[in-house]
């Protein structure tokens, strides 16, 4: 039996409540998550140059050939093993793991041994940011208001990346960013716009009646810049 059997809706821990709605779900695709957060790349590479090396010393040392192969074949065996458990790792993440939009939050469900599930309503999100690749997945970070944070450890890796003392929640390595970012982009100013509404409504109704008081309620931005996302 999968461990998220119980939930009452896939990727969300309890029913959403009457009025709200859910957008749009989505999840980190392994072979993204395994090269940009797990850097499978980087791992084999590192690994490659070691028997390259270890095969000159051999041949420089008057090794023969088969010898020189024999003596770097342990490395390719510890190297392939690395790399398979970094990839088996993005797997479970990708598989564990369940962005959801609503018409008033994000959630986050995440967790391999441990399901877990954070809620971000979008009036504590000042800003979010969009990267994107050649292959048209991208990451999402979203930056909280003052007052507002994550635990980085905990949600890694679906935080942005080094940002350890303000961590910003982000949706990684999933497809078709772009369309994901718009999506969210018009979920947020939909937010934002029916709070102004039951903001000028409570005014209305004579709960402030110091026009002085009235704080102007500001749309959070989306910034569709590689350089200002900062993903990995």
């Amino acid at each position: 039996m999968s461990e998220f059997a119980f939930e009452p809706v896939h990727g969300l821990p309890e029913n959403l409540p009457p009025g709200e709605a859910l957008r749009w779900q989505g999840a980190p695709h392994w072979r993204v998550l395994a090269r940009r957060a797990f850097y499978v790349r980087t791992v084999a590479f590192y690994f490659g140059l070691l028997m390259l090396l270890r095969f000159v010393y051999m041949i420089s040392s008057g090794a023969g050939l088969k010898e020189a192969v024999l003596a770097t074949l342990w490395l390719a065996l510890l190297g392939g093993l690395a790399v398979g458990i970094l990839a088996l790792l993005a797997w479970l993440y990708s598989r564990s793991t369940v962005y959801s939009i609503t018409d008033r939050r994000l959630v986050i469900r995440f967790g391999v041994a441990l399901p877990m599930a954070v809620n971000i309503p979008f009036k504590i999100v000042e800003s979010a940011g969009l990267r994107t690749y050649p292959d048209r997945s991208g990451d999402i970070p979203l930056v909280l208001t003052e007052g507002q944070s994550v635990n980085y450890f905990i949600m890694w890796p679906n935080v942005r990346p080094w940002r350890f003392t303000q961590a910003q929640p982000m949706l990684r390595s999933i497809p078709e960013a772009a369309k994901v970012a718009d999506l969210l982009a018009e979920a947020l100013r939909s937010a934002i716009a029916e709070n102004a509404e039951a903001v000028e409504t409570t005014h209305a109704q004579g709960m402030d009646s110091n026009p002085e008081s009235k704080a102007p309620v500001q749309s959070p931005a989306m910034e569709p810049s590689a350089a200002e996302a900062g993903g990995q």
